[in-house]
């Protein structure tokens, strides 16, 4: 069964101003010629989600959870997709504060699938580990894959979990894996899901590649057969977001 590409912009921590939304919102209208061919998404900040899908949210509904979101929340702004475990808030934010674990991640993940939403989960790892090579790779991408593994078997629709796979060192500092690195690192995390949970989920669970894209790598790193779309950073506030969904859609 083919997989249809999918495409998200994360604003992180931005904009500055609300009044720099209709912008930023406006370069997603071209996005509408290719939604038949592409998912596109856009995660913005806390204080700006119920303009725009949340970048997180918490593990147990409303309640005593003070600065969290919870999902009852999120559906009823007419939300259907949070994006759970970036880097940044997996202890990349270069501060020392804690790290969302990985089986908090199963945690969430679980509760956003029993309440019937969808989720982009996110993995990757920092240069470092790259620096070993694609073994030790694959050994960071399973080690943040493993508790989820029974929710992956029970889940009987697989596209309502988006696995976007980040390369640290390549997120905000202009540097992208080359196609043939994404392939291989795509291509070993499928690998090793048609293994621990199945074929058919292996074949059709969606791979976003989420280090620097933008418009200019979009199309090659479009042709490697196992990268599903992308997980786009500074250039989903750009106008060229649009040539990077066209690309994947093409």
């Amino acid at each position: 069964m083919a997989r249809k590409p999918i495409v998200g912009g994360n604003w992180k921590c931005n904009p500055a101003t609300a009044s720099s939304l209709p912008e930023l919102v406006s370069n997603f209208d071209g996005c509408a010629a290719y939604l038949d061919k592409c998912d596109v998404y856009v995660c913005p900040s806390n204080l700006h989600v119920a303009l725009v899908a949340p970048q997180n949210c918490n593990f147990g509904g409303c309640g005593a959870y003070t600065g969290e979101m919870a999902v009852d929340q999120v559906k009823d702004m007419g939300m259907d997709t949070v994006l759970i475990g970036h880097s940044e808030r997996r202890g990349e934010f270069g501060l020392p504060t804690p790290a969302e674990s990985n089986a908090l991640m199963a945690t969430k993940l679980a509760y956003i699938l029993e309440h019937g939403l969808s989720c982009v989960f996110c993995i990757g790892e920092p240069l470092p580990i790259r620096e070993q090579g694609i073994d030790a790779v694959l050994a960071e991408c399973v080690s943040q894959l493993e508790d989820i593994v029974p929710i992956l078997k029970g889940l009987e629709d697989k596209s309502r979990v988006v696995i976007a796979y980040e390369p640290v060192w390549a997120i905000g500092t202009g540097v992208t894996a080359s196609p043939e690195q994404a392939q291989e690192t795509h291509k070993a995390i499928r690998d090793w899901i048609a293994g621990a949970v199945d074929q058919k989920t292996a074949d059709e669970i969606r791979i976003q590649y989420g280090g620097s894209a933008n418009a200019a790598n979009a199309p090659d790193l479009s042709a490697m057969p196992d990268i599903d779309g992308f997980l786009v950073g500074g250039a989903s506030m750009k106008a060229e977001f649009v040539d990077i969904v066209a690309a994947i859609a093409k």
